[in-house]
């Protein structure tokens, strides 16, 4: 047999090779008159697509993938933490991711607890509140605790403090959130090409659009 005759392509029954391998080329779609194009050429590597990641909330689990030009994509497949930013006070912390609330794109994401780019979840508002009270002295949607044992300051840190009170504002809906101890957020990453899931806090109308949302898909 010469070296150059192409082998036999053997394939499970019912499996056509037309619909092997995923890919970005645009050969088999139609022109934009609505006619068919021919396929003057096979496909090209450079044209290849991968399978969804559809990255789940749980315990960490990163593979990497080799890609085009040697480069490595970290695929989560799942994930339970987070880095996300609030932007109004120009803070970012790691943080637990709780669940998936709404999506805009498939009600089925939510439901399977997907995480995609702009999924909006609910992530644990503690290291929020932790930092709050560090940096302000203020307890945030929390009732203060009179028997709590509170760090040792100086009178200089206590005098930071109060000069730091002064520009201390949270609108009334996210305070509401931080005493339910869980805070809507947006995912601004890509987790199943960069391996996590980081994003935002929701404020202000972006805040209130989502939450008419969640509470619109509820009912």
């Amino acid at each position: 047999q010469h070296p150059r005759e192409e082998q036999p392509l053997f394939l499970p029954q019912g499996l056509s090779s037309s619909i092997m391998g995923i890919t970005r080329g645009k050969l088999h779609k139609r022109r934009a008159t609505g006619g068919r194009r021919k396929a003057l050429r096979m496909k090209r590597k450079f044209e290849l697509g991968r399978p969804a990641a559809m990255t789940r909330i749980g315990a960490t689990r990163i593979h990497d993938v080799r890609v085009r030009g040697g480069h490595i994509k970290k695929r989560a497949l799942r994930l339970d933490t987070g880095c996300f930013t609030w932007t109004s006070e120009g803070i970012t912390k790691k943080t637990r991711l709780l669940n998936v609330v709404y999506n805009a794109s498939n009600n089925e994401l939510v439901r399977t607890n997907t995480l995609v780019k702009n999924s909006i979840i609910q992530i644990d508002a503690t290291p929020f509140r932790q930092w709050y009270k560090e940096f302000y002295g203020l307890e945030v949607g929390k009732k203060r605790d009179h028997g709590a044992a509170e760090a040792v300051k100086t009178a200089e840190e206590k005098a930071l403090q109060v000069e730091r009170q002064k520009l201390a504002k949270i609108e009334p809906a996210l305070e509401e959130q931080f005493q339910t101890g869980r805070l809507l957020a947006a995912i601004a990453s890509r987790p199943g090409q960069t391996g996590a899931a980081d994003g935002y806090v929701l404020e202000g109308p972006e805040l209130e659009f989502y939450s008419k949302k969640i509470m619109k898909r509820k009912k």
